[in-house]
């Protein structure tokens, strides 16, 4: 039951990538691929589409192959481990329109709520349970605890957030249909931009010392002075 479950959730996974090629948000490449030589020139954006490929004779089976799924990042204070792939990390990616993400939570920690401007996301559960869900733009919430195999996609431009609400780590694989999906998150944006804190005195209700206190935990700058 489990080998049929597992193989399913592979097929699945599959079916939604040969979609997301052929529906990808970035331009459509015009070769099979583009294998990018070294970044030399510091005016080129690592997730440039642009960039100049290695010549074919040069490639070998490596070009396309990403090794670094098989263990977490390193995890942060929350309890957060992920580790993104796009271009810059795996090169063999550029101009495909996809990047792909691993998260680790441990038990209790969040991914907070964020969104990607430029794609919509597909997370699949590979251990764990999780509690997942995104926003609708008439604030409607989507959301259940999602357990080992199961999946959701997240809109493009959405806001969407996981937990994890089980006893053990959670390890999510994230799909998104772009090499540059871009991400917000949404305390850090509000609170670590440099909004006036008077705006944000009158837009949230609270005093100017609670501002101040969520400015210094959101924005790296000033926590680092503190």
């Amino acid at each position: 039951m489990e080998a049929n479950t597992m193989f399913l959730t592979k097929a699945l996974l599959l079916i939604c990538f040969r979609v997301w090629f052929t529906l990808a948000s970035d331009p459509d490449p015009i070769q099979d691929f583009c294998i990018p030589k070294p970044i030399t020139s510091p005016h080129h954006h690592p997730f440039s589409t642009n960039l100049p490929c290695k010549n074919s004779s040069e490639l070998t089976t490596e070009d396309f192959i990403f090794s670094g799924f098989k263990t977490p990042g390193n995890f942060s204070d929350t309890g957060l481990a992920t580790v993104p792939v796009n271009p810059t990390t795996f090169p063999g990616l550029n101009t495909l329109g996809l990047s792909f993400v691993r998260a680790d939570l441990k038990p209790g920690a969040i991914n907070p709520p964020h969104y990607h401007p430029r794609a919509t996301e597909v997370a699949h559960v590979v251990k764990g349970r999780v509690y997942s869900g995104f926003v609708d733009s008439n604030n409607k919430v989507y959301a259940k605890v999602m357990e080992e195999g199961e999946m959701m996609v997240y809109p493009k431009g959405l806001v969407h957030f996981q937990m994890n609400v089980g006893d053990v780590t959670a390890t999510i694989l994230g799909g998104l249909n772009s090499q540059s999906p871009g991400i917000q998150k949404i305390p850090s944006v509000v609170f670590g931009s440099g909004i006036n804190e008077e705006l944000l005195v009158k837009a949230f209700g609270l005093s100017l010392e609670q501002i101040g206190t969520l400015k210094k935990r959101f924005n790296p700058v000033m926590s680092n002075e503190h």
